[in-house]
């Protein structure tokens, strides 16, 4: 009898327990804010720290919902069939921690078992481990090593395009890029936009191969990018097609052409 009724106080224990900490969750629930660009803070350092465990690329945890988080959010709520706004509003919060959950139960990236992706993974590692950071506002590519440059990106045409994305498995259009450069000793900024930022202005018809080329398409500003193949071609990570050849002189990129950048010395 004794027995029982600690067991019963156990148990009310747990009911107080058990309500407290749905009355916490529900509240929390309700007193959601969403977060998006330039919103700060503890919630969205969560967030950051949730998109990063996840895979996507997020450059520094500093709880600042910049523009790399705003890329990385927009590219979860596409993989996980949610409307895509680049906000994270409830319903993306609560996926963000299901997958988080999912993540670590699973013990990691499934495709990481796949012996080629984790060779990938690791020599994309070991390059941008070695590779130094190449200087703004002038050219930094020396021209011998241009065809040398050129090889290594033609070598991943086809492959598909992916949000975020910056191994062979999957690229994204300034994750090509800095792939690319990497495996020769030059580490490029992540973002299109920063990557706008290197080399010096150049007009279209005055392009040398090896020199970078930007588009304005989702947003406005730089938010494509490519390498100038010479000859009126460039090479990139399509969003619908993934790597692969293009022309400036195509309607769509000629309208969208927002700059070209000389790199390269």
């Amino acid at each position: 009898m004794r027995a029982w009724h600690v067991w019963r106080k156990r148990l009310a224990a747990a009911a107080v327990l058990g309500s407290a900490g749905l009355l916490l969750t529900m509240n929390t629930a309700l007193a959601f804010t969403n977060l998006q660009k330039n919103s700060r803070g503890p919630e969205v350092l969560q967030v950051q720290k949730c998109l990063k465990t996840l895979g996507y690329s997020i450059p520094e945890l500093d709880g600042v919902f910049g523009n790399s988080t705003y890329r990385a959010v927009m590219a979860f709520q596409r993989s996980n069939k949610i409307k895509i706004t680049g906000v994270v509003d409830k319903k993306t919060y609560n996926a963000l921690q299901v997958a988080r959950r999912n993540f670590e139960l699973k013990g990691g990236l499934e495709g990481m078992a796949d012996g080629d992706a984790s060779s990938d993974e690791d020599s994309w590692q070991e390059a941008r481990g070695s590779a130094v950071n190449v200087p703004e506002s002038q050219p930094f590519l020396l021209r011998d090593n241009v065809p040398n440059v050129l090889r290594t990106a033609r070598k991943y045409i086809g492959v598909p395009y992916k949000f975020g994305g910056d191994t062979p498995k999957a690229f994204d259009c300034s994750g090509y890029l800095q792939y690319v450069f990497a495996q020769h000793g030059m580490n490029l900024p992540r973002t299109a936009d920063l990557q706008f930022k290197l080399g010096r202005s150049v007009a279209a018809g005055r392009l040398e191969a090896g020199d970078l080329v930007f588009f304005s398409t989702y947003e406005p500003g730089a938010s494509h990018c490519g390498i100038y193949l010479g000859n009126g071609e460039f090479i990139h990570a399509s969003s619908s097609k993934g790597v692969r050849v293009d022309k400036l002189s195509d309607d769509y990129w000629k309208a969208k052409f927002y700059g070209g950048k000389h790199i390269v010395k």
